[in-house]
């Protein structure tokens, strides 16, 4: 690694602060320790978010769960209340990665991140979260911009996420087996306001299906899913898959998940 300076400080105030005037903000370390690693990204100033308390936590607010972005995944996953009322987005935590990515990777790390292949960006796409920063509230369709490109501004601070509860809900990721990251997720969420299907690892970055959502919307069923035609023209052609091979990735796993969120 590249020499740097590392500060640990404990409010977000304090943070904010330190990024506005250039730090690299630290939270589970995922992404941002191997990229420094490999002399990717170089910062002067890392800035820890770990010993900030008011970030982390699960409550729920009326017929909504907030989650502190630094919740790690591990959390998420065994929430009991979570798991009763969207376990779709339990078990998306708890299938993302291995248990030690789980136990430091964290729900605002992921999101501020954006992989193009990372499951909570379906999740919040799907179920229309609100993220929340220190200095305002984004929806989710307004938040996810590009390859790792968000609505964030410079020194921004992601504190927490709005998810609202869905009618039903499921989430099925096909893996690439050695990263364990989606080589296609797909998040089917029934809401208040109708169906939502976000599409992680497909493309550049992750999307809503506006074909799959008219279908779902008319019939909430594996069949009518089955019935739309999945175009293969904007995703991802590379080693682990062709883009025709994930347009059918798409279909599948869009079918199965109406089908678990029906069963549950």
């Amino acid at each position: 690694m590249y020499a740097f300076t590392f500060e640990a400080p404990a409010t977000v105030a304090e943070a904010a602060g330190l990024a506005q005037a250039g730090g690299k903000l630290l939270a589970g370390g995922q992404s941002l320790l191997p990229s420094m690693k490999l002399r990717l990204s170089a910062p002067e100033q890392v800035v820890d978010l770990n010993r900030i308390p008011s970030l982390a936590g699960i409550r729920r607010e009326g017929q909504a769960f907030v989650i502190g972005a630094m919740t790690r995944h591990a959390d998420v996953a065994a929430n009991a209340e979570l798991q009763a009322a969207i376990p779709a987005l339990a078990d998306l935590a708890a299938h993302i990665g291995d248990r030690q990515v789980r136990a430091r990777g964290t729900l605002g790390g992921s999101v501020a991140n954006n992989d193009p292949a990372a499951c909570y960006p379906s999740a919040l796409l799907a179920l229309g979260a609100t993220v929340i920063t220190d200095r305002r509230e984004i929806a989710a369709d307004d938040f996810f911009l590009g390859m790792y490109t968000t609505a964030l501004e410079d020194g921004e601070i992601i504190t927490a996420v709005r998810f609202p509860i869905p009618q039903r809900a499921a989430y099925l990721k096909f893996k690439q087996a050695a990263s364990r990251f989606s080589l296609v997720g797909v998040f089917v969420a029934q809401t208040s306001g109708g169906v939502r299907v976000a599409v992680t690892g497909a493309a550049s970055a992750v999307f809503r299906h506006a074909g799959l959502e008219a279908a779902l919307n008319q019939s909430f069923t594996p069949e009518a899913a089955a019935r739309v035609p999945i175009e293969a023209d904007e995703l991802n052609s590379d080693i682990h898959a062709s883009a025709a091979y994930r347009a059918n990735l798409i279909s599948v796993q869009t079918q199965r998940a109406v089908a678990q969120a029906l069963a549950a």
